[in-house]
This record gives C-alpha cells, sequence and structure tokens, in this order.
C-alpha cells in the first residue's frame, strides 16, 4: 500500500532539510513558516499549501520540484 502523498512529502523535507545540516527551527527562521507548522508538514498531518512549497524550496535553496523527488 503506497504511503499517503502528504507524508512522502514530509519524508521528502526531512531529508533535505537534515542534508543542509537545519533543525527544524532553523527552517521555520529561513523560511518565514511556524515551526508547529512544519513538524506538523512533516509528519504528514497538514496539507502544505503551494506557496509555503516554494517558501520552502527558496528557504532550502532548490527548486520546488525536488520536493516531490522520490515520492
Amino acid at each position: 500500500m503506497a504511503l499517503d502523498p502528504r507524508v512522502r512529502f514530509g519524508l521528502r523535507l526531512i531529508a533535505i532539510r537534515k542534508t543542509k545540516g537545519w533543525s527544524q527551527e532553523r527552517l521555520a527562521l529561513e523560511s518565514g513558516l511556524a515551526r508547529s507548522y512544519l513538524g506538523g508538514v512533516e509528519r504528514g498531518q497538514r496539507n502544505i499549501a503551494l506557496l509555503n512549497i516554494f517558501k520552502l524550496a527558496e528557504a532550502l535553496e532548490v527548486e520546488p520540484a525536488a520536493l516531490f523527488v522520490d515520492m
């Protein structure tokens, strides 16, 4: 059975964030999003908005599509 796309997105976000050596707090500061919101996204509990995907990609210095690779 395939994982929920929100869970898969969250796992990819975690992987990219950890590759940079960043905490959730650091990503929150860099992206302008709340740390609690990011935690929910990473756990697959939130349906992230398109604008927030772009904010995360910009903060992480990746293309937005990179957040969907290996999903």
